[in-house]
Parts: C-alpha cells; sequence; structure tokens
C-alpha cells in the first residue's frame, strides 16, 4: 500500500504544477487566474498571452499526464498494486489508470495554488494517449472541427468529451472492434468525460445564456487591467 500511495502522491504532484501561473508570472508576473476567463489553464493563456504561449502550455500540460502514465506508473510497476487485479486489465494499465487519474486531479485541484487549477481537458488528453489514442486523435479531430467552426474552445472541449466514449462503443459495437477490458474501461472513460464536463460548469452556462466569448481577440488584454468573461 505504501508503493500505491506513493505513486498517487508523485502523479498528483507532477498533476499540480500550475503551467499556466508559472507561464504568466515569469511572462508578466501577473496571475493568469484573474485574467481572461480566470482559468489556470492553456487556453487562457492564449487569451491574455497569443497563440505560441498558450500551445506550450498545453503541450506541457499534456506532457503531464503522459509523464504519470507513461513513466511514474512503470516506475512502480513491481511493487504498487497490493491488491488482487479482477479487471480484464494487465497490472501495468490499472497502475496507468490509477496515476493518469492522480495527475487529472491535480490539474484540476492543484496543491501549489490553492487548489485552484485548470479544467483538466490537456492532462486528461495526456492521460488517454498511452491507454485508448484512436479514441484521443478521434476526439481531438471533432475539437478541431467543432473550434473552428465555432471559435468556442469550452464547446469544442465539450464536444470532445462527448466523442471520447461514444468513440469506443461505436468502434466495439458497430465496427466489431475487440479492446481489451472494454466493459471497465468504458466506464472509466465515461467518468473522465463527466469530470471533464463538469469542470466546464461555468461555460456551459454561459453558452445556453449566450454570453462566452470566442477566442479571437485577447491578447494581452490584461495590460488594460480588463478581466474577460470567457
Amino acid at each position: 500500500m505504501l508503493a500505491l500511495g506513493m505513486m498517487i502522491v508523485l502523479s498528483y504532484m507532477v498533476g499540480s504544477i500550475p503551467t499556466s501561473i508559472i507561464v504568466s508570472k515569469i511572462k508578466s508576473g501577473i496571475d493568469i487566474r484573474k485574467f481572461g476567463s480566470g482559468n489556470a489553464g492553456g487556453t487562457n493563456i492564449i487569451r491574455v498571452f497569443g497563440w505560441k504561449t498558450g500551445i506550450l502550455v498545453i503541450l506541457f500540460d499534456i506532457l503531464k499526464g503522459f509523464i504519470a502514465t507513461s513513466i511514474i506508473a512503470r516506475l512502480y510497476f513491481d511493487s504498487a498494486l497490493p491488491f488482487n487485479n479482477r479487471t480484464p486489465f494487465e497490472d501495468f494499465t490499472v497502475l496507468q489508470i490509477i496515476a493518469g487519474s492522480a495527475a487529472v486531479l491535480g490539474h484540476i485541484w492543484t496543491a501549489f495554488a490553492g487548489f485552484k487549477g485548470g479544467k483538466g481537458i490537456a492532462t486528461a488528453g495526456g492521460m488517454m494517449i498511452g491507454i485508448a489514442p484512436i479514441e484521443v486523435l478521434v476526439s481531438l479531430i471533432i475539437f478541431t472541427i467543432v473550434f473552428v467552426a465555432s471559435r468556442y474552445v469550452s464547446l469544442g472541449s465539450l464536444s470532445a468529451a462527448v466523442a471520447f466514449p461514444l468513440t469506443m462503443v461505436v468502434r466495439v459495437n458497430i465496427f466489431n472492434v475487440e479492446i481489451a477490458g472494454y466493459h471497465t474501461l468504458i466506464v472509466f472513460i465515461i467518468g473522465i468525460s463527466l469530470l471533464v464536463i463538469f469542470t466546464h460548469r461555468a461555460n456551459i452556462k454561459r453558452l445556453v445564456e449566450g454570453t462566452e466569448s470566442r477566442l479571437t481577440h485577447f491578447r494581452n488584454s490584461y495590460k488594460k487591467g480588463n478581466r474577460i468573461s470567457s
């Protein structure tokens, strides 16, 4: 149990690295949570600092989830599973799920910034790259299409969250693709998708009300001292 606990804590701490807050402090000495949408994520960095900086933050947030599932889980592979694995997954996959989930929770509720972090979409994506890469690819395509058409990052993220489990359901039940541990994995994936939707609840409200802001012209908005609700 000690090894499992250490793996969870380490994964959570890696996920808790507040990339967007660190970058905003380094670039301009500001707390990104006080500008743009108030969210500590890559999308808000794009709003305030532009695409290049935002993409860098998003890639690092993806890397956090990938490190948890592909490196930290492997470090504890020989000692971190103190219970009898009754799932259809291999032991390593079970550890990947546990470590990746801890990283996502760390990103959303970061220990380094008052437990107020981002929405978890990028870190969850990094986690799932090593577990369900085809579903990640389809979700990324859906996100891109919805975002390009609407310019709403939140709508794109929500669409990707819904597409993720649906893709697996369609592959297995319509195209008869065999996915090891499907009946267990689909429950976990639905849980991750619901968590992402939950963290976007304020965005959903604004989308319904028609007050959600599109990602178009927010670069360097902090210079005017204006908080943009988006």
